[in-house]
């Protein structure tokens, strides 16, 4: 699998770019912004976009979904209780007051421990609300992409509608924390001394798992 982490937008949103070598077939996680970026990256790989996951609704992580859709014909991706959250007039006026696009509706839902596939590729869909209800991880078997669940030292925002502190914490003690340590995590913001982290070094030095793993 080749995968691509990329920086896009104004907010500093980790885009990914999963590719089967095999088929070119492709997986884009979050565009949230600079979408001919993202676009002329694909072209250059030579790649068949099947599938924009989106980690949960928020605006800065789908504001790409609608451009990427009409240049690819790719099928939007979420879980089922962010769904409805993707296209709210709330959420619409939110994106346009921070000049991002709104999305379209999603094509599929997913839920917990589902699968999504492009060539080679498996997604395992874990559920982690908290950020927001329909939150959500992907786990390949050495992978996570964590959305905004979890960041290198740092846990997402839990002041939001639909947002809660507890339950993001037992989304990342109960979900995520019992992944095998080697398991590479690759967060939806760059906002930490580094662009990944391993679940292992989340465990021991980001405050939110260590100080609760014991609980």
């Amino acid at each position: 699998m080749i995968l691509e982490q990329l920086l896009v937008g104004n907010m500093d949103v980790f885009c990914y770019i999963l590719v089967c070598e095999d088929t070119r077939e492709a997986i884009i996680i979050d565009p949230g912004g600079d979408e001919k970026k993202i676009f002329d990256r694909c072209q250059n790989l030579r790649l068949t976009l099947k599938y924009i996951v989106n980690t949960h609704a928020h605006a800065d992580h789908v504001s790409g979904n609608k451009e990427l859709k009409r240049l690819t014909h790719a099928k939007i991706v979420i879980h089922e209780d962010d769904a409805s959250m993707l296209t709210s007039l709330l959420h619409k006026g939110f994106a346009k007051m921070l000049g991002l696009t709104p999305s379209p509706k999603a094509d599929i839902t997913v839920k917990h421990n589902e699968i999504i596939k492009a060539g080679n590729i498996e997604l395992r869909v874990i559920h982690t609300p908290g950020h927001s209800p329909g939150g959500i991880c992907l786990y390949d078997g050495k992978n996570l992409f964590t959305g905004d669940t979890l960041f290198v030292g740092e846990i997402g925002r839990t002041d939001l509608p639909g947002a809660s502190y507890e339950t993001l914490i037992h989304s990342l003690i109960h979900r995520l924390a019992t992944l095998p340590d080697d398991t590479i995590v690759w967060p939806g913001h760059n906002y930490g001394s580094t662009v990944s982290s391993t679940i292992v070094r989340e465990k021991q030095q980001n405050p939110y798992i260590r100080e609760n793993l014991n609980k």
